[in-house]
């Protein structure tokens, strides 16, 4: 404990603020065409309210339709517009469509926040190789194909804002999670490539920015596999809906380039860059106390990995609560 409190007392000047969109940012938002995927719970349902509500006209992409049409009726609701275009991101024909409808009702896409996730949560060799694939497929391959869409369309049209849904554990893996981080560090890498190519290429009116919350309170939590026997868990959750509007602001304040959301998120960043080897060991030590030792056993299970979850599709996850 003194070692972790000596780094949040190092960090703690560099620590990242948590900010939210303001009355002054409905102008640069009302109208604007925003596309985002994973838009049926967690973070992307509280971007896509957040973003609804200051006046945009937000596309919804995600696999549970019926779920889809609730954000679409909060949105429209609060004074958006709404199009849910039901989507899996892992499949590049069905992300192209989704491209595709986004212009043929909007006739432009300004936002495009590439957010679907998903996560097996075990020791890495308990589980199967399919469940690893699967969350690389859709993790990576689903911003992969995301940002493709997007970016040939902003080149055309000169502007456009692209978000990819990273993490932490792009700089600070978890234990348990190997698969997960895997996807987040190619997230980073793949950004900081194409940041280069924006820039040689010209390309000053499209940004970038690459969003890296901490662990954050979400339906993630109850919809990701389990191969330890134990309730997914994580320390010291960030609200989602705080999360939410952080994003929503990044999306139009924050120029190109990497993210942190909140303080945790720019302390475990700059802890990663400072001193790698002790930030990694009080990861590991605090996501095996939780995880492994704290957290209440539950049946195996896998996730929403291959099929939409049954768990509610809110915002917020409850678990801080608990």
């Amino acid at each position: 404990m003194p070692r972790l409190l000596l780094i949040i007392a190092l960090l703690l000047p560099a620590a990242c603020a948590m900010p939210a969109p303001s009355a002054h940012d409905r102008a640069a938002v009302t109208g604007r065409i925003w596309v985002v995927t994973g838009a049926s719970s967690g973070i992307g349902r509280g971007v896509a309210e957040r973003a609804g509500a200051l006046g945009a006209r937000v596309v919804l992409a995600a696999r549970r339709a019926e779920a889809l049409e609730e954000v679409a009726a909060v949105v429209r609701a609060a004074g958006g517009e709404a199009l849910v275009v039901p989507t899996d991101v892992a499949h590049p024909d069905a992300v192209e469509a989704l491209a595709a409808a986004a212009e043929g009702r909007f006739g432009r896409i300004d936002v495009w926040f590439n957010n679907a996730g998903v996560a097996p949560i075990g020791r890495f060799e308990d589980i199967p190789p399919a469940h690893h694939a699967r969350t690389v497929e859709v993790n990576l391959n689903g911003v992969i194909f995301g940002s493709h869409a997007a970016l040939r369309r902003f080149r055309a049209q000169g502007f456009g804002t692209l978000l990819n849904m990273a993490s932490v554990e792009g700089r600070v893996p978890l234990a348990y999670h190997a698969s997960y981080a895997a996807t987040k560090h190619g997230i980073i890498g793949l950004d900081g490539a194409l940041r280069q190519e924006l820039r040689l290429g010209g390309l000053d009116r499209v940004r970038l920015v690459t969003i890296m919350p901490w662990a954050v309170d979400t339906p993630f939590w109850a919809n990701a596999g389990v191969h330890m026997g134990r309730a997914p868990r994580a320390p010291a959750m960030d609200p989602a809906r705080d999360v939410a509007d952080a994003i929503v602001w990044a999306a139009i304040h924050a120029p190109s380039g990497e993210f942190p959301v909140g303080f945790k998120a720019g302390a475990a960043v700059l802890g990663a860059q400072l001193a790698p080897g002790l930030t990694n060991r009080i990861a590991a030590d605090a996501i095996h106390r939780m995880q492994m030792q704290q957290a209440p056993p539950v049946p195996d299970r896998p996730g929403n990995l291959f099929a939409p979850s049954p768990a509610p599709p809110t915002v917020e996850g409850g678990f801080r609560a608990r």
